[in-house]
């Protein structure tokens, strides 16, 4: 695949995850994707390396349960190859604690034969502990 279809590919996943639609965003998936979200587990919900669709699908639940997205907005994508970086803008409320958080992030998309293989969120993890504690 193209560098423009890949980022195509990751556009229709984030339009997807702006109309909660997690099925869709599962079909983009390898069967073996490996999924990261940074940080330390037993502060973040969700936080560590998934592996497979299932256990990204639980991953969505839990973001779902957590987080309440006020903003959530790709602002650029960056593509080569087989990698797309999008860089991302949102503002959320963590539910249990009631704090706001406005993060900026970089997502890595690296994709094998059309499907994202591996998905890596870079983010300022203080910001976002800071946000659960």
């Amino acid at each position: 695949m193209s560098a423009e279809e890949n980022t195509q590919t990751a556009k229709d996943g984030y339009a997807a995850f702006g109309r909660g639609d997690v099925p869709a965003i599962l079909e983009l998936l390898t069967d073996d994707i490996e999924w990261i979200n940074p940080g330390p587990p037993d502060v973040i919900p969700g936080a560590g390396t998934h592996h497979g669709k299932e256990a990204v699908g639980a991953f969505f639940a839990t973001l779902s349960q957590e987080l309440d997205f006020s903003t959530f907005e790709p602002r650029e994508f960056i593509a080569q190859g087989d990698h797309v970086v999008a860089l991302i803008y949102s503002e959320s409320t963590v539910k249990r604690t009631g704090r706001k958080l406005t993060d900026h992030e970089a997502h890595l998309w690296t994709f094998k034969d059309g499907k994202v293989a591996h998905f890596e969120v870079f983010q300022d993890t203080a910001a976002v502990v800071a946000a659960y504690s």
